[in-house]
């Protein structure tokens, strides 16, 4: 299981480390800093899952940077330890989201019960989470996962969007993140949850087919029209019609669905009668639709409206927070899809998933979960577990004879060698004997230079 985070943000050094040390031995990853700016700072910079303050900071009081954390996260867990005599402090901690407001001196037992029940609160309410995301009809807004600003904004939009019947959807974004979700969301949160979803890829059926899928066909209508069959406008009466890719649709197609948009109505291929629906439609691409207007593939009073609501999707690197829990929600659905028992991510395993910039977003980052449960992973997904490529573009590479090129001024380069350990270590999660592998190194010629650094 991976090792929840814990950062103690306190100015008094002996006391950070007799907490850090008495929370290592609780089985936390335990860091900290001594100033409320500097915390600031780490919480742009990574995730973690419970966050202890002292009231008494050198820069800004531990209740002023709780506030200062609320405003930017609303979930994170906080304690927040002050004066015994601070009672107006604990009441204000509490009522901006503080778990708990301890009075100082604290108990060491009473601290740790309290950084316990914390953590295995949150621990619950993502494991609630996680049973609503892969249960019931899952297809609502519970199963889109993540929690960052960014797809918070976009769920907003979704829910409002769902309530309302008015208007066609156009959501816009890269491949791979998530565009139908968010269409089967908007369907199954509507008045029109009852009624079907059909999804068609416009750009994966051949343009002679793709009037007849969404459009049905009579009898005799070409040759092999044995019998009559009804499209999926007509399919999805009262409910959704989702077209994705619908920049790759042909100019003639087009203006068939300007028809159906304005009059509600069509004919199907071979037919002499208008057919009414009443279906709403949702379309998606990944493509600049203004840029194909100006080069006129595609009709601008179409573009106009298929997007009386757009949603634009974020790439996954623009919500890197949200990476850990995909990569949770995805190791628990293949360990059930496939019978393992892969416990979650290691710590240098997560930093790389979170650094690498996956051009191919959320459907990328599934695939490589997959491929990692299915063939390589035991216990914990680590580095190993990675595919090689991805580890190069965010570690890899970083100090090398390739790319270093020493200053004008030199450098000692028991610095370079001290830096060089360091990075094989962390990439090497402590494992001594990948590191020397790293390294080039025997294991003893490694452990000399462990001595000699202070790593040992």
């Amino acid at each position: 299981m991976r090792k929840r985070n814990v950062l103690l943000v306190d100015e008094d050094q002996t006391r950070c480390q007799a907490v850090r040390a008495l929370l290592a031995e609780r089985g936390y990853a335990v860091s900290s800093l001594h100033s409320g700016q500097e915390a600031l700072k780490r919480l742009e910079l990574e995730t973690v899952d419970l966050l202890l303050i002292d009231q008494q900071l050198p820069d800004i009081s531990g209740l002023e940077l709780l506030r200062q954390v609320r405003s930017q996260d609303e979930a994170l867990n906080v304690l927040l330890v002050a004066p015994v005599d601070g009672a107006d402090i604990a009441a204000e901690a509490l009522r901006l989201g503080a778990f708990e407001c301890l009075k100082r001196p604290c108990e060491v037992d009473e601290l740790v019960l309290t950084v316990d029940r914390a953590l295995a609160t949150d621990q619950l309410k993502r494991e609630v989470e996680l049973l609503r995301s892969t249960s019931g009809k899952g297809h609502g807004i519970e199963n889109i996962i993540g929690n960052s600003r960014a797809l918070k904004q976009v769920l907003s939009v979704v829910g409002k969007v769902a309530r309302s019947e008015a208007g066609t959807v156009l959501i816009q974004g890269e491949s791979g993140t998530g565009k139908e979700l968010v269409a089967q969301a908007i369907h199954y949160e509507s008045s029109r949850a009852d009624q079907a979803f059909m999804a068609i890829n416009c750009s994966a059926v051949p343009e002679t087919l793709l009037e007849s899928e969404l459009m049905g066909y009579e009898k005799g209508a070409f040759t092999d029209a044995k019998t009559q069959k009804k499209g999926l406008f007509e399919l999805a009466d009262g409910g959704t019609v989702f077209l994705d890719e619908i920049g790759d649709m042909s100019p003639a197609m087009q203006v068939k669905l300007l028809r159906i948009l304005e009059e509600r109505a069509f004919r199907r291929v071979g037919g002499t009668r208008d057919v009414k629906v009443d279906v709403r439609i949702i379309s998606a691409t990944n493509r600049d639709l203004i840029k194909a207007m100006e080069d006129e593939s595609f009709r601008s009073d179409l573009y106009y409206r298929i997007s009386i609501i757009p949603i634009q999707l974020p790439p996954l690197r623009e919500r890197r927070e949200d990476i850990p829990v995909l990569a949770e929600y995805f190791i628990n659905q293949f360990n059930r899809e496939f019978g393992k028992q892969v416990s979650g991510v290691s710590r240098m395993a997560e930093k790389i998933l979170v650094e690498y910039p996956w051009p191919g977003n959320i459907r990328e980052l599934k695939n490589v979960i997959e491929r990692a449960v299915i063939l390589e992973c035991e216990d914990q997904l680590l580095v190993e577990n990675l595919p090689r490529e991805m580890v190069d573009k965010t570690v890899g590479g970083q100090v090398g004879p390739l790319n270093f090129r020493l200053p004008p001024e030199g450098i000692d380069i028991e610095d370079v060698e001290r830096e060089l350990i360091r990075q094989a270590l962390e990439l090497a999660e402590g494992n001594q004997s990948k590191a020397a592998k790293l390294l080039n190194l025997g294991i003893d010629a490694l452990r000399y230079r462990m001595k000699k650094f202070d790593f040992m």
